[in-house]
């Protein structure tokens, strides 16, 4: 009986020490929990009247307006990681309301930014809307992608994620991937996959009608003010910048966003990612050659791989 005791108290504390050594080796990965209130991971960036919460602090309002829209930022910046937020969009008539959700390098627009978008375009009431998503590097976009949905995203909260590592950016809508933007290591100047600087995420609502809802012909209809997006649940397992260079940001085997299996879209993906491909697919910039007569380097590589 004895050395059974022995035995269970030594499993024990084992097992215990290997818990506290798998905490102090993920210190430097940060995962924000769905049940922390936005204080806990975000700064309101500007019009701090246009922002409401509910009762319990969980869901987060951003309004707009013939005055101004909002927006927020996260209190942090990361580099490679797992980036998720549940979104309600703008009901009824929001043509020419931009719904944005996106990380950058920078707190404004700078000319040597990096950024990767989502951005919701709002449209006349009963039209679809259309989701554009966008990658800048060193300031330089012109990656449009933009797709339908297979759902309303106005009646109901839903996910929108971004996996990013040095290998890949992928965007999924509840766990659907729809973009795929594969990173070379065949380039010797890589101008155009965001993988040096770390970024804050944003969000923010604002008025775009000179470009959003059909090339700016449809111009936002003041009358159905305030427009307002909803949010909740917004999640991170990334690497928490800490200057000068965190450590987990030269790994590649401790956090599960930053593995092989991360660095391709698995079987199941691929099946999902071949039907968007199919059937939700709206403008692809690789696809526009009177655009792009020559087409941009990344265009040549393939998301399959």
């Amino acid at each position: 009986m004895e050395t059974r005791r022995r035995i269970i108290t030594s499993c024990s504390f084992m097992a215990a020490l290997l818990l506290f050594m798998a905490a102090l080796m993920a210190s430097n990965s940060i995962a924000a929990t769905p049940t922390q209130s936005f204080e806990d991971n975000f700064n309101i960036m500007w019009s701090e009247n246009h922002f409401t919460t509910s009762e319990d602090g969980q869901i987060w309002n951003l309004s707009l307006d013939n005055d101004t829209g909002c927006g927020f930022q996260t209190k942090h910046m990361y580099r490679f990681g797992w980036f998720s937020m549940k979104l309600k969009l703008v009901g009824g008539d929001s043509a020419g309301v931009v719904t944005a959700y996106y990380m950058c390098s920078e707190n404004g627009a700078g000319p040597e930014r990096d950024e990767v978008d989502f951005e919701f375009l709002g449209n006349r009431t009963g039209e679809p809307y259309i989701i554009q998503t966008n990658v800048f590097k060193n300031g330089t976009g012109n990656r449009e992608m933009r797709h339908s949905l297979w759902f309303d995203p106005t009646k109901d909260y839903h996910t929108y994620s971004i996996l990013w590592n040095n290998h890949q950016l992928v965007f999924f809508v509840d766990r659907v991937p729809i973009r795929v933007y594969k990173n070379s290591d065949k380039v010797p100047n890589n101008d155009f996959f965001p993988n040096q600087k770390p970024m804050y995420l944003f969000s923010s609502i604002w008025n775009a009608d000179d470009w959003a809802t059909r090339g700016g012909l449809e111009k936002t209809n003041w009358k159905k003010a305030p427009f307002v997006s909803s949010y909740k649940d917004f999640a991170v397992e990334g690497c928490r910048w800490k200057d000068p260079f965190p450590a987990c940001v030269s790994t590649t085997t401790d956090n599960w966003w930053d593995q092989y299996d991360a660095w391709h879209l698995s079987k199941t993906q691929k099946m999902d990612y071949a039907w968007v491909q199919r059937n939700l697919v709206v403008y692809d910039y690789c696809q526009d050659r009177e655009r792009f007569p020559k087409l941009p380097w990344e265009c040549s590589i393939s998301p399959w791989a």
